[in-house]
């Protein structure tokens, strides 16, 4: 009896023990974390660095021209404008919530913990703001104000990466604040409405969303096949076409000159099984960031919950879902409700450049 009694326990345990791994392992949506200040004199001049035109090659455009705070920190536009003369073929995804991000950029090929190579990518790519690092850091030194925020923090001269570590601890700091959804995760009942909670649910279950969107931000990072329809100006624009082929060429994608389509992550790892993925949206502020998805084809969250529902596009992964209209109006409320306030940060302006001393010596 006593030896039934200790398997009996035994029992009990793991399978205790099972669930609650079960339990754990199954997959939600999180409240924004709480974030450690970053280092105050880095923040500050990185703001500045955001909003400075002179930055880009041309002096034309700055981060901020295509991550606008006006407009969710992306630029309203269903494809980015891009660098001057050129248009590119894909959305300007908002850089709200970087810290959380697990990998940056809609073909994933940037690892998310290190935002200084996010901002170094976009600062010197060609098709976006053309700048040469040497030329970049040389332009800032002829601004006293920024020499005198620098040392606030370094004893060396303005220089290379560390401006894009700078701008990446700035940019970091973008984030939602205030939304229902965490009020209500951290037991505010009252933060939701019925119709929202009802949305939460089908958006656990029938519509089986949280399979990828989920954690604080509502995104897993992973890459994903749903068949996203191309926005027919990539094709129609050939400034678009010629940006895409020549992101394909130095991406090293073989017979890239014969696509005619947005590849996604294929360009980057060259396996043919990557072909048409793309990283997970995150679901955060999608009150301010239209358009959707990685090529802004669909202009409203009704367009991409119909698109889901149908099981995506040609050569998706997903499944119908058969939502009923109820179904959708409460799940496009309760998505609404990871909106927070809006997140708005000033241009502090661009100070006056002079002449830089080095040393002592004009």
């Amino acid at each position: 009896m006593q030896k039934l009694r200790k398997q009996l326990i035994a029992l009990s345990l793991t399978a205790a023990v099972s669930g609650a791994w079960a339990q754990s392992a199954s997959p939600d949506l999180a409240p924004m974390p709480d974030v450690k200040p970053g280092n105050a004199a880095m923040i500050e001049l990185g703001k500045y660095f955001f909003f400075d035109n002179r930055l880009s090659g041309d002096w034309g455009v700055s981060c901020a021209s295509c991550h606008d705070p006006q407009k969710g920190w992306g630029d309203g536009k269903a494809l980015s404008a891009g660098y001057p003369s050129m248009e590119y073929f894909r959305n300007a995804p908002t850089v709200l919530n970087s810290a959380h991000q697990k990998r940056y950029l809609w073909d994933g090929r940037l690892d998310g913990s290190d935002a200084g190579t996010l901002v170094r990518d976009m600062i010197t790519e060609t098709h976006t703001m053309n700048m040469d690092s040497r030329l970049m850091q040389e332009r800032l030194k002829q601004v006293p104000e920024y020499n005198a925020l620098w040392a606030k923090w370094r004893k060396d001269d303005i220089n290379g990466m560390r401006v894009y570590n700078v701008i990446g601890e700035f940019i970091k700091t973008i984030r939602t604040t205030n939304a229902p959804f965490d009020k209500f995760k951290k037991g505010d009942e009252a933060a939701l409405s019925a119709d929202q909670k009802l949305g939460y649910e089908v958006f656990k279950g029938k519509a089986g969303c949280v399979a990828c969107h989920n954690g604080p931000i509502g995104s897993d990072g992973n890459l994903h096949k749903t068949g996203v329809p191309e926005h027919p100006d990539v094709l129609k624009n050939p400034l678009r076409t010629i940006t895409m082929l020549r992101h394909y060429s130095t991406s090293g994608m073989p017979n890239y000159m014969n696509a005619r389509t947005d590849v996604g992550a294929y360009a980057i790892t060259k396996d043919k099984r990557d072909m048409g993925k793309f990283r997970t949206a995150q679901l955060r502020d999608l009150k301010y960031t239209a358009p959707y998805m990685h090529n802004g084809v669909f202009a409203t969250l009704d367009e991409v919950i119909d698109f889901y529902d149908k099981g995506g596009g040609a050569g998706s992964v997903l499944k119908p879902l058969n939502l009923t209209a109820a179904e959708k109006k409460s799940l496009k409320e309760f998505l609404l409700t990871l909106s927070g306030d809006p997140v708005i940060v000033k241009d502090p302006g661009q100070p006056d450049m002079q002449v830089w001393t080095a040393y002592g010596k004009n």
